[in-house]
């Protein structure tokens, strides 16, 4: 049996130790043969694609990126199917694993629909697909805005500025709850929740009031009420989505021309994306690559592996691509009682 793996998508920490457990266990325990496909669907209709062996998959569990590069291509503006049916024949490849987000699972379930053999992977820093309880590059994510918030803070405690954190999060804010609450931000605002200038400066006044330098962390794709779209200056991707990032930047002269609080905005953008995976993302990504060997190898097509507490399951393409999940009230409500 031979299995084509590609990842599309943003690239997020963990995808090496993905790619790493299919081949690794593939070849050792059941004698498999796998095809790289490089930069995601781009490489598959383009048939960018190499015998992907042992020895390409040493060390990488602990690398960030992926090793087969990865695009935002969307295979049905090129070819659809039967490009896709043609490249797999013309490479005697028996299945595709799929490691993506919700664009590329999209794409994924189409093909299954008229029949192509796929196993998902889901992959998303945002943690905002509904069919698994985390996935990896998440706590990666939240790792290194915790600490870059944690050294915003001693340069505005310095300077007595108020420091906004810009972190990932086009419709969850997930990535902004967990930093802002570990590095003890005075406010949180994510998409889940607009909220006026006024709120947010008033929870500012207080902290400042207090003898604190405010840290504001705020999601990519928070509005404010007065606001009806997100803010995007740099036009769509490849799936019709906004390119977001400086919100931010948005905010900081608005709290600062309210509060007369000297204000400093800080994206961080794709840093969140880069680097080493935290241990917790380097083996949730390795149950998942086993976890997805063994939906292959079972034949369980239109699939893809979650979390599901401790537990490795799968879920159907469609569970995960239903609605996402984004954070409840309650969550928000219970952090909410400490800003300001």
């Amino acid at each position: 049996m031979t299995i084509g793996i590609l990842t599309s998508g943003g690239d997020a920490p963990g995808l090496n130790a993905v790619i790493r457990a299919i081949v690794f266990s593939g070849v050792q325990t059941h004698g498999l043969e796998f095809v790289g496909i490089r930069n995601g669907w781009k490489g598959l209709v383009t048939e960018d694609v190499f015998r992907l062996e042992r020895r390409h998959i040493m060390g990488i569990g602990k690398q960030g990126g992926t090793i087969l590069g990865t695009s935002r291509t969307n295979p049905f503006d090129h070819g659809g199917e039967e490009r896709v049916r043609e490249v797999m024949a013309a490479h005697s490849m028996d299945a595709l694993v799929v490691i993506g987000g919700e664009g590329t699972l999209a794409a994924a379930k189409r093909l299954t629909d008229v029949g192509l053999p796929i196993v998902g992977v889901p992959k998303t820093v945002d943690n905002d697909l509904d069919a698994t309880d985390y996935t990896f590059g998440f706590d990666t994510a939240v790792q290194i805005a915790t600490e870059a918030m944690d050294r915003l803070r001693t340069t505005g405690d310095s300077h007595d500025r108020c420091m906004v954190a810009e972190v990932m999060g086009r419709h969850a804010g997930w990535i902004a709850l967990h930093s802002g609450v570990a590095a003890g931000a005075h406010a949180i605002l994510i998409p889940e929740h607009k909220t006026s200038i006024e709120q947010i400066c008033d929870w500012v006044t207080k902290a400042h009031d207090r003898g604190r330098a405010p840290l504001v962390a705020v999601a990519e794709g928070f509005l404010l009420d007065t606001m009806t779209d997100v803010h995007s200056e740099r036009g769509l991707d490849t799936f019709g989505r906004p390119r977001l990032g400086g919100i931010g930047e948005v905010l900081a002269p608005l709290i600062e021309q309210h509060t007369g609080i000297e204000t400093r905005a800080t994206t961080l953008g794709h840093i969140q994306r880069g680097g080493t995976p935290t241990a917790y993302d380097r083996v949730l990504a390795t149950r998942l690559g086993w976890g997805a060997l063994q939906r292959v190898l079972d034949r369980k097509w239109g699939y893809m592996v979650a979390l599901k507490g401790t537990e490795i399951v799968d879920v159907p393409f469609e569970a995960a691509l239903g609605s996402l999940k984004t954070v409840p009230d309650a969550r928000y409500d219970e952090v909410r009682a400490l800003f300001g």
